[in-house]
């Protein structure tokens, strides 16, 4: 198990590499000057150039690369070009709210698509069966951009149950601040439960054949302790394996229900450093991203571990 474990710790070192690599060079080819940007119009070719010089934007791009690695590696993403400020103490500011969007989202998907899925493999072929598939198959099928502008319409408009948009006044505290997320988090969480229905009841039907469903329910134990005790526990790796990669994707795909809900979150910060050109800020989010998703990876990788002990080898 340990031999294991450090591979895949060997395996996500390589792919921050990689991530790495492919985010300073692809911001690159992004067109326009950081330099112009920041200066305007107005701005001499001097000042540009003395701006990109103070910035490192001068030298080749490799030796950029190789300066950027190396306080990579020594926990410094830089500074903001356009915010002024050290690019973790800018994440640190907007991590919040997408934190907490993609917990509570992912805890909404999961409560609706487990046991729909559970009840959806349970009802094989009937019309439960048919309702929770056309539900779940709706619900992939929505754009989470208009199913939020629905919701602000139907529950903050006219009904003023929430807030429109934003994540609460300056001086707001955490409760406030989390009441403004259940209307994001509700759409974020419909829209991915459909995955988590679709493989709860996949995994469950390859399992509730198996020979040691039969045997216990031909023991006489009630259909819902062969279920949920039995069959649930022998597919619990591959609905682990769903819930993990959605609450990963959910972390950097909030990008759009963010800006819908007006939320100062890690998406909006990075479509607005994308505009300005702001590198630092782009890469240093991207690979926090990209950290994020590879820790998610591997808690998986453990937890499977724990649920079946026959990954160990």
């Amino acid at each position: 198990m340990l031999t294991a474990i450090l591979r895949r710790l060997f395996g996500m070192l390589l792919v921050m590499f990689i991530v790495a690599t492919m985010v300073f060079f692809l911001t690159r080819l992004a067109p326009g000057d950081p330099a112009a940007l920041m200066l305007g119009d107005q701005a001499t070719d001097a000042d540009v150039a003395a701006l990109r010089k103070t910035y490192g934007l001068d030298q080749p791009i490799l030796v950029q690369y190789a300066l950027w690695l190396k306080e990579v590696v020594s926990g410094n993403l830089g500074q903001s070009i356009f915010l002024q400020r050290p690019v973790l103490q800018a994440i640190a500011e907007r991590a919040e709210p997408t934190f907490f969007l993609a917990l509570f989202s992912i805890l909404i998907a999961a409560a609706i698509g487990v046991p729909a899925g559970i009840a959806s493999a349970v009802w094989r072929g009937g019309r439960g069966d048919q309702i929770v598939s056309g539900l779940a198959m709706l619900s992939a099928s929505v754009p989470s951009f208009w199913l939020g502008l629905i919701f602000i319409q139907m529950f903050a408009v006219r009904m003023g149950w929430f807030p429109v948009a934003g994540y609460g006044d300056p001086g707001a505290g955490l409760s406030d601040r989390l009441w403004h997320l259940v209307l994001p988090a509700s759409v974020l969480g419909l829209v991915n439960s459909a995955l988590i229905t679709r493989f709860t009841r996949a995994s469950m039907l390859d399992v509730l054949g198996e020979d040691f469903v039969r045997t216990a329910r031909a023991k006489g134990l009630s259909e819902g302790r062969v279920v949920l005790r039995h069959a649930l526990g022998a597919a619990l790796v591959p609905i682990i394996t769903v819930v993990g990669l959605t609450a990963a994707l959910l972390v950097g795909g909030a990008i759009v229900t963010e800006t819908v809900f007006g939320l100062p979150g890690l998406g909006n910060l990075v479509v607005s450093s994308v505009l300005r050109r702001d590198y630092p800020v782009i890469q240093g989010a991207l690979i926090v991203i990209a950290g994020v998703y590879v820790v998610i990876n591997f808690s998986i990788d453990v937890l499977y571990t724990i649920v079946d002990p026959r990954v160990r080898t």
